[in-house]
């Protein structure tokens, strides 16, 4: 059966118009978030704290392609960073309404060996700029806007030890994302979080240490890509998600079973 290329014209372009903010974009999952939604038509500001090159790379490569893209500095653990890099965001494209939160750090320690300062930088990071993005971005957000955050499904499990920091952490944005879900649902916008299992990454590779372990304790033997984790996020972005919302996705490839 052939399908019709109208479809085909729908799905490619199932973001024209939108404007969209994704922290932590440069690079690894963000970067793959970046190319997707602007591979759908979305206009795409993103930020980068550190690796100008690679921000400014990216912004070339998709507005060479025809696409919108904005490569903005802006370190998360600053929150006048993160309100400025929403601000500059309305201004280059006009509006915004979709907001993905995908900046984040991690550090791995025994709980009595973990730095009180690695723990703030945790939260500062993972927590913090997550509130203080979504509370610049609601006087833009209308009816539609969707607010997306990057978890992890180590808020749900404990496979390995050194993580409690980091797992805190992820399991506080699923349940930011929740209740936000209910306060922000009158009003027309849907928050939902995406946690991804293991992903190959520059930081992550699946040839490390430890990567035939983790592939085996997946269901599908193998690590994300980061195209993975976008094409997820490219969905609950789309208005076809209006009715998902205040939902934890583990996209992990049944890590988490």
């Amino acid at each position: 059966m052939t399908v019709p290329s109208q479809l085909d014209d729908v799905f490619s372009a199932s973001l024209t118009g939108r404007r969209a903010l994704v922290t932590g974009g440069s690079r690894g999952i963000g970067a793959g978030i970046v190319r997707r939604l602007a591979a759908d038509g979305a206009a795409v500001a993103f930020t980068y704290r550190e690796g100008k090159g690679a921000a400014e790379s990216l912004e070339q490569e998709i507005t060479s392609s025809g696409g919108h893209a904005w490569a903005v500095q802006a370190d998360s653990a600053d929150p006048a960073a993160v309100r400025a890099a929403v601000k500059g965001a309305v201004e280059r494209f006009g509006g915004l309404e979709v907001l993905v939160n995908n900046a984040g750090v991690s550090h791995m320690a025994p709980v009595e060996e973990f730095p009180l300062d690695e723990f703030d930088r945790l939260v500062d990071v993972n927590v913090r700029a997550i509130f203080v993005a979504v509370q610049a971005a609601l006087p833009h957000l209308g009816a539609g806007g969707r607010i997306i955050s990057i978890g992890s499904v180590l808020a749900d499990r404990a496979p390995v030890t050194g993580v409690s920091v980091y797992s805190l952490t992820k399991a506080a944005v699923a349940g930011l994302s929740r209740s936000l879900a209910r306060e922000l649902g009158p009003r027309g916008i849907t928050v939902n979080t995406v946690q991804p299992g293991p992903v190959e990454t520059d930081l992550n590779p699946d040839s490390g240490e430890f990567a035939d372990a983790i592939r085996a304790m997946t269901a599908v033997g193998r690590y994300a890509q980061p195209r993975d984790i976008a094409d997820a996020v490219a969905f609950l972005a789309r208005a076809e998600a209006g009715f998902v919302t205040g939902a934890s996705w583990n996209v992990d490839g049944g890590y988490a079973l």
